[in-house]
């Protein structure tokens, strides 16, 4: 869909802002620390449009402002993080070097027939998501660990509608006609962890190698429960000495300040992934948790497949990839693509 236009501008406006409070706050909290603490922001774009399609999960934006990996106390890291690093499980303790992200992301699901007025029985239900996040990521050796804290709200509240509509209006467009039975507002409150290993770079020539990057992880909620799995393999010139390359999924935040702390002048590679999922509970599909609403029969079991490439030129990087995700509900009648577009910019 189209839409993403108009979320993306919105949601320019909405970080923008919010960074600003966050760096003010930070810095007027802790003056005694010299140094600034986010140096990377990300933006991430997902959308069907790039699959020509307008359906299921149809946009989705996210943006990220990451620190560099560092000691626990150094003056890298903001103190409001320093008790989350010494209690959480597997980033804990003061071995490693850790990381802080701050995200602020909208999701949209739509069902395959827009024009309809009545609920689409046999397909989702509208659903918008609105939400900010908190990440904790720490590295020993070859393994990231990370920990994300989502908090925020599912339903008209998420301003999915709003923003579809004004997107379709500008373009001329028609608009998707039901809305009036997208989820009702609920809060949102998820909690995400994810570790990653690199398998070490084999070398197929002059800086050219390749690499594979395993991962496991797991999401408890209101919005999603699940156990998730999968691995990345890349190909390419100077891979960099990271953990890979995400879509817009919880725990998976790569950009941290580009973790080698290098700024090369010019890598590129391509990548494929595959990511596998034990769902419990999803509240797109199966709807609101506290509130009567329209739902379908999820697949307890849904794979994700991703390609795409990597081109980093000195502190710019832009990822591209399509993605392949099968049927998430039983009357679901095609497995769904989209596109997945981030730049990520290291200051």
């Amino acid at each position: 869909m189209k839409s993403g236009v108009k979320l993306l501008i919105m949601t320019i406006i909405l970080v923008a802002g919010f960074a600003s409070f966050a760096t003010a706050a930070t810095h007027e909290s802790f003056q005694e620390k010299k140094e600034s603490y986010f140096d990377t922001f990300t933006i991430y774009w997902e959308n069907d449009t790039f699959a020509g399609t307008d359906r299921d999960y149809t946009n989705g934006i996210k943006f990220s402002w990451s620190t560099p990996f560092d000691l626990l106390d150094s003056t890298s890291l903001p103190a409001w993080s320093f008790p989350f690093f010494k209690q959480l499980p597997f980033v804990g303790g003061s071995e490693g070097t850790h990381a802080v992200s701050i995200s602020l992301g909208q999701d949209m699901y739509t069902p395959a027939d827009a024009k309809s007025v009545e609920v689409v029985r046999d397909d989702r239900p509208y659903a918008g998501y609105l939400y900010v996040a908190a990440g904790f990521h720490t590295r020993h050796a070859i393994r990231k660990d990370s920990w994300e804290l989502r908090l925020g709200v599912v339903g008209p509240s998420s301003l999915a509608e709003k923003t579809q509509n004004f997107v379709h209006d500008l373009i001329g467009e028609e608009r998707a006609n039901g809305w009036d039975h997208q989820l009702k507002d609920e809060p949102a409150v998820d909690l995400i962890c994810e570790s990653q290993w690199q398998s070490g770079s084999v070398p197929l020539g002059r800086r050219f190698g390749v690499d594979l990057i395993p991962h496991l992880g797991g999401r408890i909620g209101t919005v999603n429960t699940y156990l998730n799995a999968g691995a990345e393999i890349r190909l390419g010139w100077d891979l960099p000495n990271d953990f890979g390359s995400c879509p817009i999924r919880g725990g998976c935040e790569t950009n941290s300040a580009f973790i080698d702390g290098s700024k090369k002048k010019s890598t590129f590679h391509i990548f494929v992934s595959a990511d596998g999922k034990a769902v419990v509970h999803d509240i797109f599909l199966d709807g609101n948790l506290f509130h009567d609403s329209h739902s379908v029969d999820k697949k307890p079991l849904v794979g994700e497949l991703m390609g795409g490439f990597v081109w980093q030129i000195e502190s710019l990087k832009w990822t591209y990839s399509y993605i392949y995700r099968s049927k998430q509900f039983e009357t679901q009648a095609e497995n769904q693509t989209f596109g997945s577009l981030s730049m990520a910019w290291s200051f």
